[in-house]
């Protein structure tokens, strides 16, 4: 038998704009249906093509969503914590579209999709959350779609290492988050063209030895990335 999630639990999920403005009966009633369970590192949790059960939610360590045709397999996101994934599907009662699977040990809350889609019906605050959810998933769909067809390899790439300068409080030297073959795979790349991508950087202030970067000109980077808040905010 998987435990029921702890209410000690709660309060992290209740905090996350999905479930904040929910009536706290219905909150209730969702939780009294929902596990907790701890994954090892590199277990599928979902596949691709299967029926979506159960919304997740992540609370500790990170997942990789992945998609797959043809015999080819490619990352479509990085998961952290604290998120849901896959609401869509959830809501449409539709297949997975990804795969999923933990990158660390990772302690995940299982929501039946049932119950989501029957509180979904009857509580309209929840209901007005999760379309606001959907609309921001959606328009980060938008977002990576301009970034693949608008930019070339190093373009992507030199804005993705703004973006995880920022994230990293914008110190001129930071690690990467992601491992350079999961980051060429999600830009796009094949891992010998990230390669390239990195080394056509360095005349453009970026130096890269294994997973440390130092952005040794923040200027001419800039110049070169030229960051648009529509593609790399992924805040509106």
């Amino acid at each position: 038998m998987n435990p029921e999630a702890p209410e000690s639990d709660f309060p992290e999920i209740r905090s996350l704009d999905l479930f904040s403005d929910m009536e706290s009966e219905h909150f209730k009633m969702l939780m009294r249906g929902a596990y907790v369970q701890n994954f090892p590192p590199q277990i599928e949790l979902i596949s691709e093509g299967d029926p979506s059960d159960f919304l997740h939610i992540l609370l500790t360590g990170s997942v990789d969503l992945v998609s797959q045709w043809n015999g080819r397999t490619t990352s479509m996101a990085r998961v952290r914590p604290i998120s849901t994934f896959i609401l869509a599907a959830t809501i449409k009662d539709a297949p997975y579209l990804m795969s999923a699977h933990t990158l660390e040990k990772s302690r995940i809350v299982l929501l039946p999709s049932q119950d989501v889609r029957t509180i979904f019906d009857s509580d309209s605050k929840f209901a007005r959350s999760i379309v606001n959810e959907l609309a921001q998933c959606y328009r980060s769909v938008v977002k990576n779609t301009k970034d693949l067809k608008l930019r070339t390899s190093r373009e992507r790439l030199a804005n993705y290492l703004l973006r995880q300068q920022k994230g990293a409080g914008g110190a001129a030297q930071f690690e990467l988050s992601t491992e350079k073959r999961r980051l060429a795979s999600f830009l796009g790349m094949t891992p010998e063209n990230l390669s390239r991508a990195f080394k056509g950087l360095q005349t453009h202030g970026v130096t890269v030895t294994g997973q440390n970067v130092i952005i040794t000109d923040q200027k001419r980077l800039v110049a070169f990335a030229n960051p648009s808040p529509l593609i790399d905010d992924r805040s509106i």
